[in-house]
């Protein structure tokens, strides 16, 4: 007998194993009609998979997020693929993963596909998709599916076989009516009816393995969502997205920039800095009131530090390393010390932060102890996968440690989560979700451990009584992490707070305190950030806004402009009473029209533009255009600088 418990805690009993699409016929054709896939102990498997023990068992559907990744993964395997396959005979398949919103494939061809290509394969793909093809599945040992693929020329496809560990179980999908057959982990759709709209959308070079010695595929990616209305709320996200594209306005906004001399590192200029030090010094305040203590620790430290910490072991491929070199007195140059140290630069900041704990003994009657540092750390990042301030290889983070005991868990989440949600509310982010993330495959520490970190870390979220959902495997390598995702403007999700509950670093580097009892005791450390990276948040932050900051963050917060030259004594003495008030403040006296300062200066996102005519200069007014308004407002100079001296005031102020 097989019993299957269900999502809503009923369970059917079965004399004998049976296939997930007869499951959904037996709790009702409905959901039989709807089934694509299901997921059985939290795995994902095809429907024709049949179950063969007692088993916790969800029916997947298109309307689940889980559904809507299955579709996008057929869309590429079976429909993209085979488009491909179509017009490019001699073509060469290589992957076809699922990405945010949608998915894409590798693949060799001659020629080369282009942007302009999309529109013949979209046409190709509608072909292939308007048959409704069904899906089969079937399973092949090692020595099938390699000689299948041989056949076939699909040279890479024997290779992802000959380097996948496993000797049997290789699943094949093929469309019943096309003689095409595809290489994939799967779930697939069970038939392409199950289709709903898509769009390819850029294409971009990738190389085989990620290895620049390998050679380039062609990388055609596409979106997919249930219908077509999804689909144009997507495209026009996009578009939307596409003009408020950090880079874009911070070349307009001569904010900052990036070159190849170094690659993942960003040149802050004067403006762009500004914003950075207003969102530090608001932090750097934020932390003081919460009983933060602001530290700095070094760049650059020994291999052997990394290695006791664990992070040499689990991260060293994303950490930058160099010789620990010493001078060679006789020849006058230098060389690498005969013992091979090795020093690296930093990619975070916890283990310094534990030195720093570990200087002198700490009581129990000390704890909590809070460590901050915005701290610059630099993580090997590939070239690939740089991006404007989004993904960079040198950042700076709003890193802070609290070390304390086991009992004050509780508390310190629920302080840091009440400080976090009012540091969002301040920027403009009110749709925050949270999400818990449990322990990942590579890790440190057992699995007791674990325990005790991963129910620790769930009381103490259920204790704010933020909702919350697990996201199983995605936890730090040392313990595991609340992560907060906010949601910008045009509804797009960033995951940039975090706080992680770590027993075992503390174990590692010998970090211990003096209980009641006179005995050493083992703190629990916390690593948490508010806003992540700085240059990412910044980047978040420009786009979100669309480059219109809220005045206390702008960079030039206001711009007195004149008419004619004959007010340019009136707009000096407007700039110096601005100035004197601590507002950021420029002067534009150059002989242009006024309405061609007006478009510089909005281009420019300035917020407000403050016109000054001869009306103005003989009433002791200025006239003021604020950014995306439609009407200016007259108002004396007087009431101007007191209301501004209150408007540009940061929010925590």
């Amino acid at each position: 007998m097989v019993v299957v418990s269900l999502p809503d805690g009923s369970e059917r009993k079965f004399n004998d194993k049976i296939s997930g699409y007869d499951l959904a016929k037996d709790i009702g054709p409905g959901l039989a009609k709807s089934a694509i896939a299901m997921s059985v102990d939290g795995i994902q498997k095809d429907l024709v998979d049949m179950i063969e023990t007692d088993s916790s068992v969800s029916i997947i559907t298109i309307e689940s997020e889980e559904g809507l990744e299955i579709m996008r993964h057929t869309i590429a395997a079976q429909v993209l693929a085979l488009a491909i396959k179509r017009l490019y005979p001699n073509s060469k398949l290589a992957i076809g993963p699922t990405i945010e919103n949608g998915f894409y494939y590798d693949v060799l061809t001659d020629p080369i596909i282009s942007l302009e290509d999309l529109t013949k394969i979209e046409k190709e793909m509608n072909k292939i998709i308007q048959k409704k093809s069904k899906i089969e599945k079937s399973l092949h040992t090692k020595s099938e599916a390699k000689s299948l693929f041989f056949e076939k020329s699909e040279n890479y496809k024997v290779q992802i076989i000959e380097d996948s560990g496993q000797e049997k179980d290789f699943q094949i999908y093929k469309n019943q009516d096309e003689q095409f057959v595809d290489l994939c982990r799967g779930p697939h759709l069970p038939s392409l009816s199950h289709v709903g709209s898509f769009k390819l959308t850029k294409v971009a070079g990738a190389y085989w393995k990620g290895n620049s010695d390998n050679e380039m595929f062609t990388r055609v990616y596409g979106t997919a969502w249930r219908n077509k209305k999804e689909l144009e709320e997507h495209l026009k996200q996009l578009e939307e997205a596409e003009k408020r594209d950090h880079r874009k306005l911070g070349k307009q906004m001569d904010l900052f920039h990036l070159q190849e001399e170094a690659q993942g590192s960003v040149f802050w200029h004067p403006r762009g800095y500004l914003i950075w030090l207003q969102l530090e010094n608001y932090i750097r305040r934020k932390l003081s009131k919460s009983g933060y203590e602001e530290v700095k620790t070094p760049q650059l430290i020994s291999s052997r530090f990394w290695e006791k910490s664990g992070h040499w072991s689990k991260f060293r491929e994303n950490m930058f390393v160099v010789p620990d070199v010493v001078p060679n007195i006789e020849e006058g140059k230098p060389i690498i010390s005969s013992e091979g140290k090795m020093l690296a630069i930093k990619p975070m900041n916890c283990p310094a932060h534990v030195q720093i704990y570990n200087s002198e003994i700490r009581s129990y009657k000390d704890l909590p102890i809070r460590l901050a540092e915005f701290g610059c750390c630099h993580r090997n990042e590939p070239h690939g996968a740089l991006h404007g301030l989004m993904r960079v290889r040198q950042m700076t983070q709003d890193d802070a440690h609290i070390f304390c005991r086991e009992d004050q868990v509780t508390d310190e989440t629920i302080a840091f989560c009440d400080l976090l949600m009012s540091v969002y509310k301040d920027l403009g982010f009110i749709q925050v979700e949270v999400k818990l993330a449990t322990r990942p495959e590579l890790r440190a520490g057992d699995d007791t451990v674990w325990d005790r970190a991963e129910n620790a870390l769930e009381d103490a979220v259920k204790a704010t009584n933020l909702d919350y959902e697990i996201i199983s495997g995605e936890g730090a390598f040392y313990g595991p992490k609340l992560e907060f995702h906010l949601k910008d403007a045009i509804g797009r999700k960033w995951q940039c707070g975090t706080i992680q509950l770590d027993f075992v670093l503390p174990e590692r580097l010998n970090a211990s305190y003096i209980g009641a009892d006179g005995n050493k005791h083992k703190p629990v450390m916390l690593h948490r950030a508010i806003l992540g990276s700085l240059e990412r948040f910044i980047g978040i932050l420009i786009e979100s806004y669309a480059g219109k900051l809220p005045l206390w963050l702008a960079p030039v917060q206001v711009v007195v402009a004149t008419i004619t030259s004959s007010t340019d004594e009136y707009a000096k003495e407007v700039y110096s009473l601005l100035e004197a008030s601590k507002v950021r403040v420029n002067l534009d006296l150059r002989n242009e029209k006024i309405n061609y300062k007006i478009r510089d200066h909005s281009n420019q996102k300035i917020p407000i533009i403050a016109v000054v005519g001869e009306k103005e200069s003989d009433n002791k007014k200025v006239a003021l255009r604020r950014l995306g308004g439609k009407n200016q407002e007259i108002v004396s100079i007087e009431d101007f600088v007191k209301n501004i001296i209150h408007e540009i005031r940061p929010p925590d102020c």
